[in-house]
């Protein structure tokens, strides 16, 4: 773990709450769907109050045990010990605790048990003549695609910048969620946990839900009032706004100005993929509940 003063140097980062009826009403029902199927809805909706120097004082303190069943969190805030496994997290945060997927692999090409780097590189940047695995730029991908990586990387394993391009962890989850594969989210979280804070550039994630773990352990909380989500807090005026996309009349329009192109193809090709993928999607389906997290 990095010092300590070092990590009380870093920012918080809170995640972005989605509002399924402007999802609903622009054509992102299907992307809602995937969510729901995740059991992410209740979560992504609701805004905990960030205590910062808590969230800090959290990180500085914690310890995570890795083990072949299970991760294991210790930490202590405000003279309160915290020790927690994913089960408990997942009872926290109300999502599913096991037999769900776990696969946390930065910036390494390689296979997995459930993605094939060439494939989920085709897949995002639609275009089935690459020939080999690369990260995928967000022009390349179509909205609904566009969505699935902002969710990702402001909610699943948050960082700030480099918002343009997505990393081979991002393209994993991204196809995780496409392929309704049950992700096991709590572990995935700890695990990002214990990564960041043995990085100097990546920030403390998971702000506003580290206060539902705070109040679960009874952590003494300063209260804060009148504090409502500002615009930027939400899922569709960040997203629109960092993906430089449009919708008028039920199309979207990608960039602006002379540079702005409808996005003629997306239903086309999303029935396409489909229609490809049928085979497969069958079989996720069927491995969606798995012995345990292959972590």
């Amino acid at each position: 773990a990095l010092p300590i003063d070092v990590i009380w140097k870093k920012r918080v980062i809170r995640g972005k709450i989605i509002r399924e009826g402007w999802m609903n009403d622009n054509g992102l029902n299907n992307v809602m769907e995937l969510i729901k199927r995740q059991k992410w809805e209740n979560l992504f909706k609701r805004r905990e109050l960030v205590h910062t120097d808590a969230v800090k004082e959290f990180y500085a303190k914690m310890t995570v045990i890795h083990l072949k069943k299970k991760d294991i969190v210790k930490s202590k805030v405000r003279g309160v010990d915290l020790e927690f496994d994913n089960e408990k997290l997942a009872t926290i945060l109300g999502v599913p605790g096991k037999n769900g997927i776990c696969e946390y692999i930065k910036e390494v090409w390689e296979e997995p048990k459930y993605t094939k780097p060439l494939e989920i590189t085709r897949r995002f940047a639609n275009d089935a003549t690459i020939m080999k695995a690369r990260r995928v730029q967000s022009v390349e991908m179509k909205p609904s695609q566009r969505f699935i990586h902002f969710l990702v990387m402001k909610n699943v394993i948050p960082r700030f910048g480099k918002r343009d391009t997505s990393s081979f962890m991002d393209l994993t989850y991204m196809d995780h969620l496409m392929a309704r594969r049950l992700v096991d989210t709590p572990r995935v979280m700890m695990r990002h946990m214990s990564y960041v804070i043995s990085m100097k550039d990546h920030e403390l994630p998971y702000g506003d839900w580290l206060t539902l773990v705070f109040e679960a352990f009874g952590v003494p909380l300063v209260i804060k009032k009148g504090e409502e989500p500002k615009k930027y807090d939400f899922f569709e005026d960040t997203f629109l706004t960092m993906c430089k996309l449009t919708r008028e009349d039920g199309i979207w329009w990608i960039g602006s100005g002379e540079n702005r192109r409808r996005d003629d193809d997306e239903a086309t090709q999303e029935e396409e993929a489909e229609g490809e993928d049928e085979g497969n999607r069958a079989d996720f389906d069927r491995e969606a509940i798995i012995d345990e997290a292959s972590c």
